[in-house]
């Protein structure tokens, strides 16, 4: 889980620290246009599910304001934190 801690410092110039997970985010969808821009694909008759996997090692916070952003109907998104 994160936590807040203090740093020892100087009165008044603590700043607070915030524990690094690993973090896996998983796009992945059935249109691989909704993803990223791509070539034409002529498998009409084939069920393909794309996925695009982008691991960080940030904090619980950086991760809200990457998924704050808008994402296309259609792209399933999965988010897994893991403790180190």
């Amino acid at each position: 889980m994160a936590y807040s801690a203090m740093k020892p410092g100087k009165a008044g110039l603590e700043e607070s620290l915030e524990q690094i997970h690993k973090i896996r985010i998983t796009l992945s969808s059935k249109n691989v246009k909704n993803l990223e821009k791509g070539t034409n694909t002529w498998d009409r008759f084939e069920l393909r599910v794309h996925k695009r996997v982008i691991d960080l090692f940030s904090s619980p916070e950086v991760v809200k304001q990457i998924t704050s952003i808008t994402i296309e109907p259609g792209v399933e998104v999965e988010v897994t934190i893991a403790d180190s």
